[in-house]
């Protein structure tokens, strides 16, 4: 697993990175490891351990099924008493998975033991799996996704800086506030003595700064930390700043603070010299507590309902329903969800803007700030823009990622599941919008398994400051460089674009769902339905490969109509290059416009044409090709037909007198798909020498040494129907599983159902009119690739 010089399932790990992780290891391999059940009940298999520098890996004896734990997923590994069958290690991993390792021997699981607890939490940040992370791919690079993001260009998609608000740099060396990021909106009217000054009375320096301008009624979102009141003290910069932004706010009134914690949790802070904004000193602004509880409440409801729903037995519906409600994880969602919803419509019901803060301001502002933003605006619910969200308000205004999600050795009171609760809120938007969002549930899913894989470098660090620091884009790879790589698993088949500005969604109890594909994706006892998104992706891309194919066959028609015509003697092996150049298809050819391919299609079926002028009317064409644009395969439809029509309708001196079977398809090119090889090989058969086809075809046929034959089937192979997704638990090249909440993906050439490791392979097929790069398994891959 871990041999060939650090080569681990097609990465390349950094050498001094492979070499320290095997010195943690004393037992690379086990044998005869059991590997059980929910809670330990039931053995399910017996097979080898290996224990590599990255992964924790269950074999079977019979290499059908291999179990892969990251070291970075383990949230915890606890030995329990031993029993007669050997050495309990009882592994919780921060995707959800529970799995339990009897070992035969005690020393052999005590030492694997120790070394996972070492290896899952390293001591530094460069120790992590980014930092040696090398993939094999040449088609991820390591600048990929690191230029996704630019805080200038995001404010001024919102139409800033204005007369109100202004770019400003007084944080450019992280003086004023090292969490912030370099670049800050704030209003124009406020001066600098204003904004040191504030920044020294809120927690931290995180003074309040734009987070979002709804420029519909002007209205801002804007984020701090709590500000250093105690029991009496006050700040008048801070109040300028907040009646400054109140002022930038055409026709507002008043402003609102949104202070996300419960009240009775602020009223304590003021205890530690901290807490809330006085209502004596704060001119013109209503407060609004709404009750999101802390990063330790929050920590403890998951745990409850993890145990509930991951490790109980024989649980019923009732007992769920009830175990939910009582552990309070949905309680805490529908309280972020009522924060964002009511910052939502303060800007844009009440046109006023919101000033939101919590007590750091980087834990449930952020989740709020982020929802709201989504709800406003339908830019964040495409891929691109849910990537610039979360770069904006959670990697440049800062998150303790290292702590909250338990990176390094730190201390486990700091690790809370603040972001993901923010992705389970963007869930439950989804839900209820099915149409509004561009990207899928497994978008999600992705970015919560990488954001805990430490594979890529996006979610490491806490802040702008320490991932500049760490020059994380020139040492790691960006998870949003590799999701965009595979960016078709990710696209939602219902999404109709931003047609619903805003999103108003119920949080009433009964309006939330259980998120069953993140907290129980590993429960495969029953098997579900296949997803919605799943099933109507498949029929789609099937649905863009026939017409694909149809659009090949029809243009192999003609062409071959006006070869024999013109006598030119194009083979079968050149047909798809000549039909492609004549329909603006290929790599960087096509010709200027339809009228362009209609005069060639004339001269071509000219038979008063020598073959000497055709061929330098080709050449001449082909030149022209060279200097022209690619244009959109969206319009090929259109002018396929339109060439059709005008084929048909040329004035041809040579006609056929009976209807050939060629015409018959050019006539009706929906009925090319239908047509096997075998049948068009007896319908030649049937029409003799003197029958369908022309003396003049035969002619020329023999000139070239072929037959009617070879022309009609010199269409390559292609599989017209897709197996069914419905049913298929296993990859059809390794026999891997393949769980109910993994993607199944289709080769485009068979029409064979594999994982996602056996499809790695893109290429274009012979039987499609375009070039588009398709996913292939890859054996097919190995025959395109010896056709080509």
């Amino acid at each position: 697993m871990a041999a060939g010089g650090g080569w681990i399932r097609g990465v390349r790990l950094k050498e001094e990175f492979f070499v320290s992780g095997m010195d943690l290891i004393k037992t690379p391999k086990i044998e005869n490891v059991r590997l059980m059940t929910k809670n330990g009940k039931r053995k399910v298999a017996v097979g080898n351990l290996y224990l590599t520098a990255t992964h924790l890996i269950f074999v079977d004896p019979d290499c059908s099924k291999e179990t892969w734990i990251l070291h970075s997923h383990i949230a915890s590994v606890e030995k329990l008493p031993l029993t007669a069958a050997g050495s309990p290690l009882k592994i919780r991993c921060k995707t959800f998975l529970i799995v339990t390792f009897v070992v035969s021997r005690d020393r052999d699981g005590q030492e694997i033991y120790t070394s996972l607890l070492q290896l899952s939490k390293p001591e530094k940040l460069e120790d992590l799996y980014a930092f040696s992370y090398n993939p094999q791919s040449e088609q991820l690079t390591r600048s990929a996704g690191w230029a996704l993001f630019d805080i200038k260009s995001e404010y001024a998609r919102m139409g800033l800086p204005n007369n109100e608000w202004c770019c400003s740099h007084i944080n450019k060396d992280y003086k004023v506030c090292d969490t912030y990021p370099s670049v800050l909106y704030l209003p124009s009217a406020a001066s600098n003595s204003v904004l040191i000054g504030s920044s020294r009375f809120r927690s931290r320096g995180r003074l309040p700064a734009l987070s979002y301008l709804y420029r519909n009624t002007k209205a801002a979102i804007c984020r701090c930390s709590q500000p250093l009141s105690g029991f009496n003290s006050r700040c008048q910069e801070d109040e300028n700043l907040i009646q400054a932004i109140s002022k930038a706010t055409p026709d507002a009134k008043y402003v609102y603070i949104v202070d996300t914690r419960p009240k009775i949790n602020a009223m304590a802070n003021k205890a530690a010299g901290k807490g809330y904004e006085s209502t004596d000193f704060y001119e013109n602004v209503k407060f609004q507590f709404v009750g999101i509880e802390n990063i330790h409440v929050m920590r403890q409801s998951l745990q409850k309902m993890i145990e509930l729903v991951c490790e109980t037995p024989d649980l019923t519906a009732k007992a769920l329903a009830n175990g939910l409600d009582n552990c309070g994880w949905m309680k805490h969602i529908k309280a972020v969800l009522d924060t964002s919803v009511f910052i939502a419509k303060a800007v844009v019901e009440e046109k006023v803007s919101v000033v939101v803060h919590c007590s750091d301001g980087w834990d449930r502002t952020a989740q709020t700030c982020s929802l709201a933003s989504i709800i406003l605006d339908p830019y964040y619910r495409t891929m691109h823009g849910f990537q610039v969200l979360i770069e904006k308000e959670w990697l440049a205004f800062g998150h303790k990622f290292t702590e909250r999600c338990g990176f390094l050795q730190s201390d486990i009171k700091e690790t809370s599941p603040v972001f993901l609760q923010f992705l389970e809120g963007v869930w439950q938007l989804q839900e209820q919008f099915p149409f509004a969002f561009q990207f899928n549930e497994r978008f999600l899913l992705t970015i919560h398994d990488h954001l805990y894989s430490c594979q890529f470098g996006t979610f490491l660090g806490n802040c702008e400051r320490e991932r500049k620091e760490h020059s994380l884009p020139e040492k790691t790879y960006s998870l949003w460089g590799y999701m965009w790589q595979n960016i078709s698993d990710y696209a939602n088949p219902l999404y109709m674009g931003g047609k619903n500005e805003l999103l108003w969604p119920s949080t009433s109890p009964q309006a939330l769902k259980f998120w069953r594909s993140m907290y129980n994706r590993h429960e495969n006892d029953v098997h579900p339905r296949e997803t919605v998104m799943d099933a109507l992706s498949s029929i789609i891309d099937h649905n863009d490969s026939l017409q694909d194919h149809i659009k090949f066959l029809s243009s192999v028609s003609i062409v071959c109509e006006l070869s024999y015509r013109s006598e030119l003697g194009i083979k079968p092996y050149a047909l798809r290059m000549k039909c492609r150049s004549s329909f603006g298809y290929g790599r960087g050819r096509c010709l200027s416009s339809p009228q362009q391919r209609v005069e060639m299609m004339k001269t071509l079926a000219n038979p008063t044409s020598d073959s000497e002028n055709n061929t330098e009317m080709m050449d001449s064409l082909e030149m022209k090709c060279l200097s022209t644009q690619r244009e959109s395969p969206s319009d090929s439809s259109q002018e396929l037909a339109s060439l059709e029509n005008s084929v048909n309708s040329m004035d041809l001196k040579t006609t056929l007198k009976n209807n050939s079977l060629l015409n018959s398809h050019v006539n009706d090119s929906s009925s090319l798909p239908f047509l096997s090889a075998g049948e068009a090989s007896s319908a030649s058969q049937e029409s003799g020498s003197g029958g369908l086809v022309p003396d003049q075809l035969q002619k020329s046929l023999k000139r070239q040494g072929l037959t009617v034959n070879d022309l009609l089937q010199s269409a390559p192979p292609f599989a017209l129907e897709w197996k069914s997704v419905r049913d298929v638990f296993q990859c059809s090249t390794c026999s891997s599983p393949i769980d109910s909440l993994s993607r199944k993906y289709h080769c485009w050439n068979c029409g064979e159902v594999f994982c996602k490791r056996c499809i790695d392979k893109q290429c274009s097929l012979p039987g499609h009119y375009s070039d588009n790069r398709v996913p292939v398994c890859k054996k097919c891959y190995k025959v395109l690739k010896k056709i080509k």
